[in-house]
């Protein structure tokens, strides 16, 4: 792994939305290079404990490379955090509070065998765990023009998703598409207009979010940190696109209902009670000079809430 320079993002406004202390525990669902883990160990002190997720193997021995001085205080743990709620059980580890943050990491935009980025060219992979064996590759070659175009359309909110899934398979009856680069290629020669982003953007979000399940896994694990997070802990999130901010923003605004039955039974059955109180009325989103130094930043949106 060449040497990258890792910034993270939001931090001063993360940590201030963790709220920590010396002696807390504390998960960081997104470990990455450690960028956000170092400061919270920091915060947290000596005696202060942290569980890190990553499903890349890569990422996660970098990371114990660079916190190395901290490895007494940490459970590296290398698994899907949709999987949270039974690693919590497993290492009978409980979270004063959450981080989750649904960026990519470095390695995985800077190294193109990841196939994550079309601005190198590389093999279409976009597995965040290579364990797994669904590829983007596999995606393009082999499923139905409809199912093509309903992935771009619903995780890429790609507006021209029929045209570029009928490019995608005109293309691959010729040769198998391989690349990054040749898929680039066939979606900007299906795209019409300018615009203001590359034509193959959406496109290649949409893939890398379906093959990694992204929102599934989201959903997933929203409800189990709820479950696994001491009462008065803190769940922080930051979603770098809109659908991942407005499952994050719907799932906080149903744990503060005092009724979740439907609107037509007129008396509540439910028995429902608020789990959450929201602490960020409105995302905290990266400041001018952050969003200049660190473009990948520009996204991104910052959302916390405590458990009642």
């Amino acid at each position: 792994m060449p040497d990258l320079t890792h910034i993270p993002v939001l931090l001063n406004e993360t940590l201030d939305l963790l709220n920590l202390t010396a002696n807390t525990n504390v998960i960081d669902g997104t470990l990455g290079l450690g960028g956000h883990s170092a400061a919270i160990l920091e915060k947290i002190g000596p005696t202060g404990q942290l569980m890190a997720f990553d499903q890349d193997e890569r990422n996660l021995q970098e990371a114990k490379k660079r916190l190395k001085k901290y490895e007494n205080q940490i459970t590296f743990v290398h698994d899907n955090f949709e999987n949270l709620e039974e690693q919590v059980k497993k290492n009978n580890f409980q979270p004063d509070a959450i981080l989750l943050d649904l960026g990519l990491s470095s390695p995985h935009i800077e190294e193109a065998e990841r196939g994550f980025s079309f601005q190198k060219d590389g093999p279409l992979d976009m597995r965040f765990d290579q364990r797994s064996n669904v590829t983007a590759e596999k995606v393009v070659n082999s499923y139905s023009e409809k199912d093509l175009a309903d992935i771009i359309f619903h995780y890429g909110d790609e507006r021209r998703s029929r045209p570029i899934a009928k490019a995608i398979v005109e293309a691959r009856k010729e040769s198998p598409i391989t690349s990054t680069a040749q898929l680039a290629h066939i979606i900007a020669g299906a795209s019409k207009g300018k615009s203001k982003t590359h034509p193959a953007t959406q496109t290649f979000q949409a893939l890398r979010i379906y093959v990694n399940r992204e929102l599934e896994v989201l959903e997933k694990v929203l409800e189990s940190a709820l479950r696994v997070l001491k009462k008065g802990g803190r769940l922080v999130v930051i979603s770098y696109h809109s659908l991942e901010d407005r499952m994050v923003k719907r799932f906080f605004k149903d744990q503060v209902k005092n009724c979740i039955c439907p609107q037509e039974i007129l008396i509540c059955q439910c028995n429902f009670e608020k789990t959450l109180y929201i602490l960020t009325r409105k995302p905290i989103i990266p400041n001018r000079l952050e969003a200049s130094a660190n473009p990948r930043s520009r996204s991104a949106k910052l959302r916390g809430a405590e458990r009642l």
